[in-house]
C-alpha cells in the first residue's frame, strides 16, 4: 500500500512541472509534447500491470510482451524530449552565427 501512496504523491511535483513548462511556453514544444506523454505511459502502465497480476498472477515486469508495449510508449516519450531539445540547440546555433 506504501508504494502506491508514494507513487499517487510522485505525480503532484510533476503535474507542478508540466504546468510550469507549459505555462512559461520557453519549451521547446516537441519536449513538451514528451513530457506529456510520459503521462500515458504512466496511464498505461497502471492497467497493464492490474492486467498482468489479474490474469497471470504475475508482476507487469515478468510478462514480456505487456511490459514491452508499455514501455514503447516511454521510448516514445524520450525520443520526443530529446529530439525537441535537439531542435532547440541547432535552432539557437543557427541564429547565434
Amino acid at each position: 500500500m506504501a508504494q502506491q501512496t508514494l507513487f499517487a504523491l510522485s505525480l503532484l511535483p510533476y503535474l507542478g512541472f508540466l504546468w510550469f513548462m507549459t505555462r512559461s511556453r520557453r519549451f521547446p514544444r516537441l519536449a513538451v509534447i514528451g513530457f506529456y506523454l510520459l503521462l500515458v505511459f504512466v496511464a498505461i502502465t497502471i492497467p497493464a500491470g492490474i492486467y498482468a497480476k489479474v490474469a497471470y498472477g504475475e508482476t507487469l515486469a515478468n510478462i514480456d510482451w505487456l511490459h514491452g508495449s508499455a514501455e514503447l510508449f516511454l521510448t516514445i516519450s524520450n525520443i520526443c524530449v530529446v529530439l525537441g531539445f535537439y531542435q532547440a540547440v541547432q535552432a539557437a546555433k543557427s541564429q547565434n552565427e
